[in-house]
Parts: structure tokens; C-alpha cells; sequence
């Protein structure tokens, strides 16, 4: 800004100093054509004086002189002309000098000589016998004298802009030194120029303007960032060039990465065709929704493009983790053949033995038999449902059940009880080790998961075998560890084992019984009890299943508010 002020200043500065010189000059000009007229006006009467006492024969007495002289009478021939030759001049009666001359005594004009082609200074007297003279001069004199007066006027001047700049400078720091002190977070402090005042009330006005936009601003941002980083999904906001505008920290996560930065390409976060296909479809306007394969999780991406007035600016994409859902999609899958395959196996055998009986193939002493084998048939099915029905509920989640104080001590020792005459004929024994351990749990869920691991453990138990329940109070956790002493799990088998229908040694699982379903029903019920599970186990030597639980219960909604 003073910048600006000092070239403003020296330009009016310059200007005001060449329009004064100028008007010097002009002064001086007509100041010379004055005093020149002057002169020529002395010199005329001085020489009128000689002409009327000694005639022509004073005027080239004369001779060559500064000044140009012409005699003329009353007709307005020329007489004498000191430069030019008289025959060959025109009569002069018709000139503005002459005939004021003439007519009032004197006479003055100034135009261009035809005999001299030159710009020329005019002076007439009129004398005594009616004759004039007329004396004339070049104006080169008084241009001359100007010439002489250049050298101090450039100097002038120069030092006049000179002393410009040093005002022009001082005057314009002092101009803006207040205004670059202002406040502009304040305006309303300031103490300046009155012609300011008005501006200062503006930019007051637009600044609080301004701070209440961005507070709003800020708040918004700020509810945005909350919800979007308390989002388990992953967030992803990028323009029509892929550069990311906006992510929230469960992209990271879900796509296996260490930061999402704004302004790259969203193909860093991940370089597979799939995801690039994706990306590439919805700038495109296209709505994308797919599920990728990334690190052995399942992803789904949901792409919508972003358009302003029917262009494409860019593309929200959302991330979700459906792993889960795909397993359990998958696991469905799986349990619904299962479940058919199991259930028809049984269902032949009593349809077979049924219509055997029915068209009387079977000897009166077998009927027993056939009923029997279709009674145990029968009964297998109906475990079956019954299992089915249990890891269906579980499935469901969402408890219909009434949370409740339970002693597990007195509760394991009633399985115990219900468990004894098949522990018998196994020749298992059963020991139990711990006392009172009181926990808010699902009685119904919690005695099936019990039942289910105490089975389990006779089942699959050695002639002989011993069967170990320990429970343990830690305070907030209780835990109930139960080992056998049966065949054992092979390590690659121990991951899969609490899968549905999954059977280790299928021919001593016929032999046994069982539905394949007991395992599972004790993982979901263990979930849902909000517990953890461990699987310690070797082959020949026995299984050991640990299991966690809390001791208390807090419900959801209690521990929303």
C-alpha cells in the first residue's frame, strides 16, 4: 500500500512541478516578447529622430544592424529596408502595423516574414511627414534567453523531484503506519483516521460474521468426525480424480493399513482389481455393491457417486466388515445339508424296518427286534430336532430367557446325578472339585452347555476313564474347567471341532450316538452367556475344556443410560 501512495504522490508531485515549469517558461516567454517590444519600440524613436533631422541618408548611415528597418511612405512603398532589396518588395500599406501606425501614431504585430520565413516581432511609428517606420526582430532572441535558462530549470527540477521522493516516502509511512498497526481482530479498538471508521465497522461486522460460520462450522465438523470415528464401518470420501477428501480410522482397520491420508489416491489404501473396478465404476455414475476378499476378510463396499448439476465430483463409499455374515451364511449353508443328511438317515432306517413289518417279511419272534431298532431310531431323531432347535435359538440371539442367580456348584452336581447311569456304563467316573460358586447367568443356557461337555466327556472316554469338573470364584470371573481322561483330539482337528456335525472319529460316534451337534451347542451357549472357551487336548491323553464366564450380569440398556 504505500507503495501505491508514494507513486501516487510523486506522480502528482511530478506533474504539479512540469505544469509550474511550464507555466514559468510561459511567463518568461511573454516577459522576453514584451521587453523585446520594448526595445523595439526605443529603437524606433531613437531612429526617428535621425530620420527626421538627416532623411534616408541616416538610415544607411546605419548600416547592418539586429534589428530590421524599414522606411515607407505614405503609400506604403518601402523606402529603405535594411535586408532586403527594396525593388523587388511589395507595398507594405496593407500591413496591421502600418496602418495602425497610419491611422493612431503607432503600430505593433507579429507574424511570419514572407521575405525572411520567420516568425517576426512588428513595431510602426509614424513620423512628422506622414512617412513610418518600422523596426522588427526575430523572436530567436527571446528563445534564445529561454535556451539559456534549460540548464538551471532541468537542475530545478531535478532537485524538485528529488525532494518529492523524500517527501512522497516520508509522507507515505507515515500515511500507513497507522493502518499497518490495525487490529483487524479487533477493529473496534482501533484508534485512527475518522475516513477509516467506516471500513473498521465492516470488517467488525463480516469478522463476527465469519467467527460465528466457523464456530457453527467447527461444531458440525466436530459431530461429524464423532459419529463418523465411533462407526465401526469405514468411511471413505474421494473427487472425480480418486484423491481422498475424507476417511475415518475403521478404514484403516478394515483395509489393513497404517494411516489414511488425504490427498492421495484412494488405490493406496488398497491395490486389488476388485476394489480398483469399484472405484472405477462409481466415478463413472454407476451405484457399486459388492463384497471383496481382502486378507481373509469379507468387505463389503457400497460405492454412490456424488454429482452436482449432472457432473460427477466424486464418490461416498462405505465399508463393512460382513466376515461374520458370510460365515454364517455359509455355516447355514452347511448346517441345512447336514441336517437334511442327518435326518434322512435315521428316517430310512425306520421307513425300511416299517415296511418290512408292514408287508409281514419279519418272523413274530423279530418283531421286538425291528420295533426296538425303530424305536432307537426314533429316539436318535428326536435328539436331533431337539439339537437343532437348542443351536437355532442360540443363533437367533436376543435372550427369551430371565437372567438369575445360580450356585453352578449345585447345578453341576444335578448333571452328575442325570449323568450317572451313562457314566456307569462307561465305567467313567466322575469327580467334582470346588464349592459354592454363585453367577448371574441363564440357567436353561448354562445347564445345557454343562450337560453337553459332561457327555461329551463319557462319550468319548476310555473304559476305565476319569472325568475332573473344577469350578473357580475369581472374583468378577468364574471359571469351570472340565477334563478327561478319554481319546483325545488331533491338533488338526481341534479348530474344527466345535462345528456342527463335526465328528473326529466318525465310526466311535455311531458306536456312541449323538447328534455331532453337542460341541457347537456349548460354543453358542458360551457366547451368549457372554463367556469365553479354551481347548486344551492331546491324543491318548485326554481333553481339557476351560471356560470363563462373569459373574455379574449388567444389561444393556443399563449400561447405555
Amino acid at each position: 500500500m504505500s507503495k501505491k501512495i508514494f507513486k501516487y504522490i510523486m506522480l502528482v508531485s511530478s506533474l504539479v512541478t512540469v505544469l509550474g515549469l511550464a507555466f514559468v517558461i510561459g511567463i518568461l516567454y511573454h516577459s522576453f516578447q514584451g521587453q523585446l517590444m520594448d526595445e523595439l519600440k526605443k529603437e524606433a524613436v531613437y531612429i526617428s529622430r535621425g530620420v527626421e533631422s538627416a532623411g534616408t541618408d541616416y538610415l544607411q548611415s546605419l548600416g547592418h544592424d539586429d534589428s530590421r528597418i524599414t522606411y515607407v511612405d505614405k503609400s506604403g512603398k518601402v523606402i529603405y529596408d535594411n535586408e532586403a532589396d527594396v525593388e523587388t518588395m511589395e507595398n507594405h500599406g496593407h500591413r496591421k502595423e502600418i496602418r495602425e501606425a497610419e491611422l493612431g501614431g503607432e503600430g505593433t504585430d507579429e507574424r511570419m516574414s514572407s521575405t525572411l520565413s520567420e516568425k517576426t516581432m512588428y513595431y510602426a511609428l509614424r513620423l512628422d511627414n506622414g512617412n513610418v517606420l518600422r523596426v522588427s526582430s526575430t523572436q530567436d532572441s527571446a528563445i534564445a534567453l529561454l535556451f539559456q535558462l534549460i540548464p538551471p530549470l532541468i537542475a530545478v527540477l531535478i532537485l524538485m523531484l528529488v525532494l518529492s521522493g523524500i517527501f512522497a516516502s516520508r509522507l507515505s509511512g507515515k500515511v500507513v503506519a497507522p493502518l499497518n498497526d490495525l487490529d483487524l481482530d479487533h477493529p473496534e479498538e482501533n484508534d485512527v483516521y475518522e475516513e477509516v471508521e467506516p471500513l473498521l465497522s465492516k470488517i467488525y461486522r463480516q469478522n463476527r460474521q465469519i467467527r460465528l460460520q466457523l464456530e457453527a462450522a467447527r461444531r458440525q465438523q466436530k459431530e461429524f468426525s464423532i459419529i463418523t470415528e465411533n462407526m465401526q464401518e469405514g468411511l471413505l470420501v474421494i473427487d472425480r480424480y480418486t484423491m481422498v477428501l475424507s476417511g475415518n480410522s475403521s478404514v484403516g482397520r478394515l483395509l489393513k493399513v497404517k494411516e489414511v491420508k488425504t490427498g492421495e489416491s484412494v488405490y493406496s489404501l488398497n491395490r486389488s482389481e476388485e476394489f480398483r473396478t469399484v472405484v472405477e465404476q462409481v466415478l463413472e455414475g454407476k451405484h457399486e455393491d459388492k463384497i471383496l476378499r481382502l486378507d481373509g476378510s469379507d468387505i463389503q463396499v457400497i460405492a454412490n457417486p456424488v454429482t452436482r448439476e449432472n457432473n460427477i465430483e466424486g464418490a461416498v463409499i462405505l465399508l463393512v466388515d460382513v466376515t461374520e455374515k458370510v460365515e454364517r451364511e455359509q455355516l447355514r449353508r452347511e448346517f441345512s445339508a447336514n441336517v437334511s443328511h442327518e435326518l434322512k438317515t435315521p428316517l430310512t432306517s425306520i421307513s425300511g424296518f416299517a415296511e418290512i413289518m408292514q408287508d409281514g417279511f419279519v418272523k413274530e419272534e423279530d418283531v421286538k427286534a425291528f420295533a426296538g431298532r425303530i424305536y432307537k431310531e426314533a429316539q436318535r431323531l428326536i435328539h436331533l430336532v431337539g439339537d437343532v432347535i437348542r443351536i437355532s435359538r442360540l443363533d437367533e440371539g436376543g435372550l427369551p430367557y430371565q437372567w438369575e442367580s445360580v450356585d453352578l456348584y449345585s447345578m453341576t452336581h444335578d448333571i452328575f446325578t442325570t449323568l450317572h447311569e451313562a457314566a456307569r456304563k462307561q465305567d467313567v467316573h466322575m469327580y467334582m472339585e470346588g464349592g459354592n460358586t454363585v453367577l448371574d447367568t441363564v440357567p436353561t443356557i448354562m445347564e445345557e452347555v454343562l450337560y453337553n461337555v459332561c457327555d461329551n466327556a463319557i462319550k468319548y472316554n476310555h473304559r476305565g476313564g476319569e472325568i475332573f469338573v473344577k469350578l473357580k470364584d475369581d472374583g468378577d470371573v468364574v471359571s469351570v474347567t472340565v477334563r478327561d481322561t478319554g481319546i483325545g483330539i488331533p491338533k488338526e482337528d481341534q479348530e474344527r471341532i466345535f462345528e456342527r456335525f463335526y465328528r473326529v472319529d466318525k465310526s466311535h460316534s455311531k458306536e456312541v450316538g449323538g447328534t455331532g451337534l453337542g460341541l457347537s451347542i456349548v460354543k453358542h451357549g458360551v457366547k451368549t452367556l457372554e463367556g469365553r472357551l479354551w481347548l486344551n487336548s492331546e491324543p491318548g491323553q485326554g481333553t481339557e475344556i476351560i471356560m470363563e464366564f462373569p459373574k455379574h450380569h449388567i444389561e444393556k440398556n443399563e449400561a447405555a443410560e
